[in-house]
């Protein structure tokens, strides 16, 4: 595969995309307000139907004559959709603010405002998902908002991987049919559900049709005879699709793109992912090259051109929610290799192929990931590892000896477990049978410690939080400080609970999703929706923000106060009151003098795990609102700048709002001053039980270990190593410090800069101040 180029068509392709400027859409919000205005009396989830229906029908469609793969929510690329269902009055607050706002920018259109102000936003206050669980809870919600971040609060489900696999096999056409059929016996909500979707599958036939008619229309004035024939091919592809299931490469590939477009258009929500294409595309494309209808050359322009689409959509969020997402982390995450269901080492051409279009490409989506384990083959191993190298960030690596029986041991199938795919950044999950609600929400261990040391109280606001149970003067032993923390830990998790079980009551009644229940199994047998329980696996995860800071705190307090008295109690707490303003000796002591996690000191590290696995196991007792399990995850997206500027001063040494640790079990960055394989060796003592919903660990490497075969072999064993250990997941960033300031200085020069941020990759100049900061104050190693 080395002589496989990029052609250019896709280079003329790349360009388009990256010159488009980036626009905020009101035109699927002006659809739904008339058709929910038009059918008011109707169930909800029709009323759902019907207006992603008239959306496929309405909705303005562009396609490029270059493309092979066509279709996307919007005409325009990279657009954020206005979705009124889910949040209308957080735009109407921050409309004019979109170009100018710190994260993720939007330009604007005077008359979009104008109408949304008018029309839109008046209809749609008090009704949407926002202003429900404003009304319902919303007090609940910001009294625990400096310990625990809900979300979903203001877009419909995402998070989930679809069954691609029956799509394939069935098609719109045959999952019409199939409702149909049971619409003719079902009775009550089983009726409405049905009907639901047969309803949104003819809405995607239709919509499969106009790119058909588009498309002849183009050809009709294409003076190129290449371009006109590879237009009516691709025409021919979507009139095919909306009435049978692919047979061909390009034809699955097409049908695989219109299904992540519609359940974009359905619930304008992030990280649908597809899972394991090289497994379920594999039949198409094997079939393919054996009767010679296509060569790999070809295969990969036709994978290069899905790999264009899926950069052109993005989620655009709110000013807040994108400090904690920032640079639009839309999570199309693909894995690769892995295991069978036999669990033996599964590889095949198509693997290397996606790892090929990742080589050319080196943009932010998909977000790519290989799975390995301890017979994975050294030649996927190390093309994974020069593809690492080329520095966008991509792939990330999962660990099969880690996430296969810690799934296994949460409640899923061991036949479910080996197949696992991952959504979004990094959060683990079953194909096509689970709704995961991986982002339920994100829990500040730190803040919880801040209340633990000030009596409840806030160390930026002096406001009293949570109940006085003691301060840092008045605890005696460290012993007794750790109770009260856990009490707090106790509490918080409690409220936390009941808020997310709110948000799913909300999600249930506002904004039921036939299209995406029609695929994920289960939901069409009990006729069901997916966001009221019909998925096989219910799971909520919740994110552990940040073991590594909580460690070198806990460890700092237990050495210098109570261990070792070399710092009193009274002397920390006003240091930390006053952000060590006139006591930087103390605040060195703190940074210097006490070891950090992320350096192998055993008894550093295992108090993070201590805490970490007491949240786990605690957290287990809980049963969701859709009667599944609750589970956790340690992973940031990028939630610990924001996080960190909710915190105050810290006892390990860190200023009032500065970041917390990036990524999830990675160290502080600076602090992990002995090397890499200490790193790796302090993560293993977090049990993998802890993160079945995904856990993250970021490293960063200097481009010049990866110039000889020499670094490439020593990096694969490090890779080796990281699955003996038992660690879930491991990425990096291979890039150099100056280049990064160089990009913050002039971003015009660097705008195909990409980074690994935290279990996603984004382009560098579009991250706000702060976050660039962050990533530039990262460990760089320049050796193992």
């Amino acid at each position: 595969m080395e002589n496989l180029i990029m052609t250019d068509r896709i280079s003329i392709l790349k360009n388009k995309m990256l010159s488009e400027p980036r626009y905020a859409s009101i035109e699927q919000a002006k659809i739904i307000t008339d058709t929910y205005k038009a059918n008011e009396e109707k169930p909800r989830i029709i009323q759902r139907a019907l207006s992603l229906k008239a959306a496929l029908k309405q909705m303005e469609i562009h396609a490029e004559p270059e493309e092979l793969i066509v279709g996307n929510r919007t005409a325009g690329v990279r657009y954020g959709v206005v979705f009124p269902e889910s949040g209308s009055t957080w735009v109407n607050r921050e409309f004019e603010t979109l170009p100018t706002r710190p994260q993720d920018r939007f330009e604007v259109r005077q008359e979009d405002i104008t109408y949304f102000r008018e029309v839109i936003g008046p209809y749609w206050k008090g009704k949407s998902l926002e202003d429900v669980l404003r009304e319902r809870y919303g007090k609940e919600i910001d009294h625990i908002a400096k310990v625990v971040k809900i979300n979903q609060k203001d877009h419909a489900q995402g998070h989930i991987c679809p069954n691609c696999k029956e799509w394939l096999r069935k098609g719109p056409a045959g999952i019409k049919q199939e409702a149909d059929d049971r619409l003719r016996i079902a009775g009550g909500q089983q009726r409405e559900f049905f009907e639901s979707v047969s309803i949104v599958m003819s809405g995607t036939i239709y919509f499969m049709q106009r790119y058909q008619k588009l498309l002849l229309d183009m050809a009709q004035g294409e003076a190129d005879e290449g371009r006109r024939c590879s237009m009516e091919e691709v025409a021919r592809i979507c009139k095919k699709l909306s009435e049978q299931p692919p047979e061909t490469f390009h034809e699955a590939v097409q049908s695989l793109w219109f299904l992540f477009v519609v359940l974009h258009m359905e619930s304008n929500a992030s990280s649908f992912s597809p899972g394991r294409m090289d497994e379920f595309l594999w039949e198409y494309f094997d079939r393919d090259i054996m009767e010679g209808r296509l060569n790999e050359q070809g295969a990969l322009e036709i994978i290069e051109c899905l790999w264009l689409k899926f950069n052109e959509i993005v989620y655009m969020r709110n000013a807040n929610s994108a400090k904690f997402f920032a640079g639009f982390p839309i999570g199309f995450n693909i894995a690769i290799g892995g295991q069978d269901a036999e669990g033996n080492d599964f590889v095949n051409d198509l693997s290397f192929l996606l790892l090929k279009a990742q080589e050319h490409l080196g943009l932010p989506q998909p977000n790519l990931s290989v799975r390995l384990h301890e017979h994975t083959g050294d030649a996927l191993l190390k093309q994974a590892v020069k593809v690492v190298s080329m520095g966008s960030g991509m792939p990330q690596f999962f660990n099969d000896k880690a996430v296969i029986p810690s799934m296994e041991e949460l409640g899923v199938a061991s036949k479910d477990a080996r197949d696992y795919a991952i959504v979004g950044c990094v959060e683990l999950t079953t194909q096509g049978n689970n709704l995961g609600w991986s982002d339920a929400a994100m829990f500040n261990l730190n803040k919880a410690l801040e209340l633990t040391l000030t009596g409840g109280k806030c160390l930026l606001t002096g406001e009293q939080l949570a109940p006085n149970y003691g301060d840092l003067t008045t605890y005696e032993t460290f012993e007794e400080l750790e109770t009260v923390f856990q009490r707090y830990l106790d509490e918080y998790m409690d409220l936390m609970v009941k808020a997310c079980e709110e948000v799913e009551k909300a999600h249930i009644d506002l904004l039921p999703s036939p299209f995406l229940s029609s695929v994920i199994d289960e939901c069409m047998k009990k006729g069901m929706d997916v966001t009221a329980g019909g998925a096989r696996y219910n799971f909520s995860g919740i994110q552990m923000i940040q073991v590594a800071n909580l460690a070198d705190s806990l460890a700092a307090i237990k050495l210098l106060v109570f261990d070792k008295h070399k710092v009193e109690a009274g002397e920390l707490l006003e240091a930390l009151r006053d952000d060590f303003e006139g006591k930087e000796v103390l605040r060195t002591m703190l940074l210097n003098k006490v070891p950090k996690y992320g350096n192998d000191v055993d008894w550093v590290d295992q108090l993070g795990a201590k805490w970490a696995e007491y949240f786990k196991k605690r957290l287990s007792r809980y049963t969701n609102y859709r009667g599944g399990k609750y589970h956790t995850g340690m992973y940031t997206v990028s939630a610990h700048v924001p996080m960190g500027e909710n915190v105050g001063a810290s006892p390990d040494g860190r200023h009032a709002r500065q970041p917390l640790a990036d990524g999830g079990m990675s160290p502080v960055y600076g602090r992990d001053i002995t090397g890499p394989t200490a790193v790796l060796k302090s993560v293993s003592k977090l049990d993998k039980n802890l993160t079945t919903n995904g856990g993250l660990l970021n490293m960063k490497f200097l481009p010049e270990f990866f110039r000889t075969e020499q670094g490439i072999n020593k990096f694969a064993l490090f890779l080796r190593a990281f699955v003996d250990l038992e660690i879930p997941h491991i990425q990096f960033n291979v890039v150099r410090k100056e280049d990064l300031i160089a990009a913050k200085k002039n971003p015009e020069q660097y705008r195909s800069l990409t980074i690994r941020v935290a279990g996603y990759t984004a382009y560098f100049t579009e991250l706000a101040d702060e976050l660039q900061n962050e990533i530039i104050a990262r460990t760089s190693y320049a050796d193992i």
